[in-house]
């Protein structure tokens, strides 16, 4: 669920906190602008942020490409009967990210938070409703009323997981196995500087801390949505709020870990969060006979797993991002999982060259090379168009921007 009504409480509060767009136009437009001064160290450290590193949460990945192919009507299969629809969106959504200029790292759940269990026993209460309602329309024939409650039926499996693990391996894409909530790990990553954002539809990326939050990354062009981008500090700013007022806004507008006080809506949290500042003042000066306080509430141990949630240490989480096992992937999707081996090399290849032609094609696309000051004028660089002849290799003597050297 992430945090009930935060996105739209956003948009008509801080909308200056959002900005929308193509994945081209977050990660395909890094426009540096490089002096003659500029020696080699700095223009490699451009490059580095010119492919921007995400943290995608790999559950929610994996859900929507089990209830995306669900909704097209068929589901993918292996000859025994088991789903491969995780496989094929982790495979071509990932190459996509890569071509677009994006170095993805899945980060995958660990057990959930002791605080998650009645969140979880509710989930399974709606899977059960689910199933009946399921039964009832199946036996009426009711295609419609089938394909709606099959949706909800989805469930991302340890099996799912393990095996999207194993294919970015072989893909060469490094995955992160967080301790407890994707989330949290993805935003601890974030915040040590591992990554640029994190990836996934929950808005408590933001209640973890996440400077930037994107959402609606891994299936924008499919679902022709624009991507999202939420910026940290200009929504607290935008709400006028501290990190440990914004955590307790969260809690009352609803989160995964505790109950919320019944008759409270978005309008009024903030309202009540800009008034007293807290949800202990709240709790003095509340009309519970109108607002009714759930009995035993654990705000308190939400606000807590919110501050200090068990993450791996980010600084010492290692990514690499390695050559594909073009062999080895076709050993793993082809065969008895059925994909098509011809489209698995294919997408092998198309890795490897965005491997191998990402530092070339960014240097000679996104640098525009300027005069030092004090110095001799020199011809404007078309942004447009690479380096060549004479030009390229003044490029190269005066600020080192034509070398195409990869980063180390």
């Amino acid at each position: 669920m992430g945090i009930k009504g935060l996105s739209q409480l956003i948009a008509d509060i801080a909308p200056f906190a959002v900005k929308e767009g193509e994945i081209k136009q977050f990660f395909g437009k890094f426009h540096p602008v490089v002096t003659a001064k500029h020696h080699l160290s700095s223009i490699r450290l451009l490059v580095v942020l010119a492919g921007r590193k995400v943290a995608i949460d790999a559950s929610m990945c994996l859900y929507q490409f089990l209830i995306a192919v669900r909704a097209e009507g068929a589901q993918l299969t292996s000859v025994d009967g088991e789903t491969t629809s995780h496989l094929m969106g982790t495979f071509y959504r990932t190459i996509r990210l890569l071509e677009n200029g994006i170095k993805p790292v899945y980060v995958f759940d660990g057990k959930p938070p002791d605080l998650k269990s009645g969140e979880l026993n509710k989930r399974a209460e709606r899977r059960e409703e689910a199933q009946k309602a399921l039964d009832k329309a199946t036996e009426a024939g009711a295609v419609e009323d089938i394909e709606k409650f099959n949706r909800r039926l989805v469930k991302v499996t340890k099996q799912h997981a393990n095996e999207a693990k194993e294919l970015l391996r072989l893909m060469g894409v490094p995955y992160v196995e967080a301790p407890c909530e994707a989330e949290a790990q993805c935003a601890a990553l974030v915040r040590a500087g591992k990554v640029y954002a994190t990836a996934t539809e929950d808005m408590d990326a933001l209640t973890f801390g996440s400077s930037i939050l994107l959402r609606h990354l891994t299936f924008s062009e499919a679902r022709k949505m624009p991507v999202q981008e939420f910026n940290y500090e200009k929504v607290l700013k935008g709400f006028e709020l501290t990190q440990d007022e914004f955590i307790d806004l969260c809690i009352l507008l609803g989160c995964d870990y505790c109950d919320t006080i019944r008759g409270i809506g978005p309008k009024k949290a903030i309202e009540l969060i800009n008034k007293h500042r807290t949800i202990e003042t709240i709790l003095e000066h509340l009309d519970k006979t109108k607002y009714i306080v759930p009995e035993d509430w654990n705000y308190q141990q939400a606000r807590k797993l919110f501050k200090e949630p068990e993450v791996q240490d980010a600084d010492a989480v290692e990514l690499k991002w390695s050559e594909p096992d073009e062999e080895g992937l076709v050993k793993y999707m082809c065969g008895d999982r059925q994909f098509n081996e011809d489209r698995v090399r294919a997408g092998a290849k198309k890795i490897m060259k965005t491997k191998n032609t990402a530092t070339q094609g960014r240097l000679d696309s996104f640098f525009k090379v300027l005069p030092s000051t004090g110095g001799t004028p020199k011809r404007k660089v078309d942004e447009k168009k690479p380096l060549t002849g004479s030009s390229a290799k003044k490029a190269k003597t005066s600020g080192g921007a034509g070398r195409g050297r990869k980063p180390k």
